[in-house]
């Protein structure tokens, strides 16, 4: 194996792993904002919004993992 393959495949790896986690976290999140909403209605605004701010900052670590895997590739 030469070092091009891996490159290649410590990239699908680090971004396979990497994507996991947060797309696990942000199903759950979501999940759990519906359930909220379901049992209370009055406060849909205020979950609703926690809930994006919540999804914001899974999804960064998502982004993270793709910019170890693009160094990791290209490096």
């Amino acid at each position: 194996m030469d070092v091009e393959s891996a490159k290649i495949i410590g990239m699908a790896f680090a971004a396979g792993f990497g994507v996991f986690g947060p797309a696990i976290g942000i199903g759950l999140i979501v999940s759990k904002a519906l359930e909220a909403m379901g049992r209370n209605p009055e406060m849909t605004g205020k979950i609703q919004s926690m809930m994006i701010l919540g999804v914001a900052f899974t999804e960064a670590l998502a982004i993270f993992a793709l910019v170890v895997a693009f160094i990791v590739k290209y490096a």
